[in-house]
């Protein structure tokens, strides 16, 4: 059999470049898409800048706050990646960033759907017959017998904690695996049992799934209640954020460290799809930005007040209503 010798470009074990190699190595296409995408991040910044400053106005407090919160999700990870884009080297920091403020998001996503009820009061005074189901994604969907739990105010605060646990825990985790990674102990690539990344991403991945949990479970009982808000679209928007900015750069990285993605000097194969999830993700969110503005950007009107007679009066007319029938047949 022949030898065959294989040689590997240098480029292609080196750490990310510098910003200043990127710019040197960049061809007309690459200037071209570069300047697109940039382009794109700037706009659904002033997009969302012009959005927020309509709702700081328009909208009344705390829902206001609440809303700038949720909305900026979609630009906020635009804008990161277009700096990861640019410099390679901190990536890191803003996928770390991104996730941060995603994690917040779930939980303001939860007090969104309590502010559009009128708040926690309101929200209590007219769900206070009903009863959550909590058979849903993305813990319990395939367990249809667990029973409902009754809407109260216990039950509403254990639902809040299950996300803002998140919120708080997983910035605590950025912060250490920022600390570690400086420090050399946090590699995505050691998949050892003695790294430190194989112990860290699995637990915020169960922090993560509780968290999404109690919104689901939110959703899933207000949905109908709120539909006049447009919280269906809204959940949609939520929930394509979640998926392209945790699960499609999950995959992409998890492709880039097995080699299935190419060395391109000098970029290397962990590199390069690093990059070319930012590009994505800068796309993918600048048509989120523009969506949310549509659903984001408007008028509020109040629910109207619930009726908690309402079924009552409900069952007596229809009992009126079959007392009638019975005499004009007799």
């Amino acid at each position: 059999m022949d030898d065959f010798n294989f040689t590997i470009d240098p480029s292609c074990l080196q750490e990310a470049p510098l910003a200043v190699d990127v710019i040197k190595q960049l061809d007309v296409f690459g200037i071209i898409l570069y300047s697109i995408l940039t382009l794109m991040a700037a706009v659904s910044l002033l997009v969302y800048l012009e959005e927020s400053v309509y709702v700081y106005r328009k909208v009344p407090s705390p829902k206001k706050t609440t809303i700038i919160w949720v909305s900026g999700a979609a630009p906020v990870i635009a804008t990161m990646s277009c700096l990861g884009l640019w410099i390679p080297k901190a990536i890191m920091f803003t996928d770390m960033t991104s996730a941060s403020y995603f994690a917040i998001v779930v939980y303001k996503f939860l007090i969104l759907m309590l502010e559009e009820c009128g708040g926690e009061e309101e929200f209590l005074r007219r769900c206070a017959q009903d009863r959550f189901r909590i058979s849903t994604g993305p813990c319990c969907c395939c367990c249809p017998c667990l029973p409902h739990v009754p809407v109260t105010r216990r039950t509403l605060t254990i639902l809040k904690f299950g996300s803002l646990q998140f919120a708080l825990l997983k910035t605590v985790f950025t912060i250490l695996s920022i600390v570690l990674w400086t420090n050399g102990n946090y590699d995505l690539s050691d998949l050892t049992i003695t790294g430190t990344a194989i112990w860290i991403n699995p637990f915020v991945g169960v922090l993560t799934i509780i968290a999404l949990w109690p919104v689901a479970i939110m959703f899933m009982n207000l949905r109908n209640t709120l539909r006049s808000q447009k919280i269906i679209p809204k959940y949609a928007m939520y929930q394509l954020v979640l998926v392209l900015s945790q699960l499609q750069t999950a995959i992409i990285n998890i492709l880039a460290l097995n080699g299935a993605i190419a060395c391109a000097p000098p970029f290397s194969s962990q590199v390069r799809g690093y990059l070319m999830s930012q590009q994505l993700l800068i796309l993918e969110m600048f048509i989120i930005t523009l969506v949310n503005r549509a659903l984001y950007r408007r008028h509020y009107d109040n629910l109207p007040a619930a009726d908690q007679h309402e079924k009552d009066n409900a069952d007596n007319a229809t009992i009126i209503l079959h007392s009638e029938n019975g005499d004009n047949m007799a």
